[in-house]
């Protein structure tokens, strides 16, 4: 409504109150205006106070708390319900993270939590077919299409992973799998980031969650990223916490769809989870692991949105 103490009043007089108590609080960015802030919220507090008998009057915890913002462009601002915003950055404001996208619950919260500081999200997802459906490939399209309104994801890697899996299975000990498999997929995650502008990894790693995620086994993983650095927003969260955000965010019910990721093939009875590293390298001697991990870009299928 236009400023004017007039006005004001007159948008007062037939006011109805939606609850029992109320309290008025008016701000003046234009200090030019005719009457005190504290005044004001006095005179109209006794207006709506008249029309609305039943009503009374709380300056501590008020049922409804009626907001008059007098700005200086001519305009006054009359509310009184609040809308919590989700707050964070601006998404692209801290550059460019790529994300690594399992399909489960828990990566996706992750890409959501660093768009919230300001990243904006690529992912990358690695495909293990035919011991992994299509589905489970789509399950996490959909995934990235629904994080996309708060990371501004546009692109999608999707790396053939099974010659790799298939590799390490046959030349390296079981309780291994896990440990090197992830290894190569921050090799690999990290040369397509560089190669996109990006300037960290994101995963969804919560502190001992799975075997995979020990601190030994976090270290293990961490320290073949030559460049950039890993970020785990979740790394202290428990998985109630982080379900909680998945609901929110609409991507909980898509995480929950019975295909499963690369991470369940050849999934070994014991792994390891607490690998020592000269035991981790001596094992990934046993592979050729320039030619795997050149073979797995050169085959990247890119999904853009």
């Amino acid at each position: 409504m236009s400023t004017g103490h007039a006005n004001i009043r007159a948008y007062f007089e037939h006011f109805v109150l939606p609850t029992h108590t109320y309290k008025v609080s008016t701000t003046r960015a234009d200090k030019t205006f005719e009457i005190g802030s504290m005044d004001l919220s006095r005179e109209i507090g006794e207006i709506i106070l008249n029309n609305n008998p039943n009503a009374s009057v709380d300056v501590h915890n008020p049922e409804t708390l009626i907001n008059i913002d007098i700005r200086e462009n001519g305009k006054t601002y009359i509310f009184y319900d609040h809308i919590k915003g989700r707050g964070g950055m601006p998404v692209s404001t801290a550059g460019n993270g790529l994300a690594l996208l399992s399909g489960g619950i828990d990566s996706p919260v992750a890409a959501y939590k660093m768009a919230h500081r300001g990243m904006k999200i690529f992912g990358i997802h690695f495909h293990s077919f035919p011991y992994t459906s299509l589905q489970a490939k789509e399950k996490v399209v959909s995934l990235a299409k629904q994080i996309q309104p708060f990371t501004q994801m546009h692109r999608l890697f999707v790396v053939p992973f099974t010659h790799i899996q298939e590799s390490i299975h046959t030349n390296c000990r079981a309780e291994f799998m896990i440990t090197i498999m992830r290894r190569i997929m921050i090799r690999i995650a990290e040369r397509v980031a560089r190669k996109n502008n990006c300037l960290a990894l994101i995963t969804g790693e919560s502190l001992g969650q799975v075997a995979s995620q020990t601190i030994e086994s976090i270290t293990s993983t961490n320290i073949v990223a030559e460049r950039l650095p890993i970020l785990r927003p979740l790394i202290a969260m428990d998985k109630n916490e982080i379900i909680e955000i998945s609901r929110q965010i609409k991507t909980f019910d898509i995480s929950i769809l019975p295909y499963e990721d690369c991470c369940t093939v050849f999934l070994p009875k014991n792994p390891v989870i607490k690998p020592k590293l000269d035991e981790v390298v001596k094992e990934e001697e046993k592979l050729e692991l320039e030619t795997l991990i050149k073979e797995a870009i050169d085959n990247i299928e890119i999904i853009n949105f």
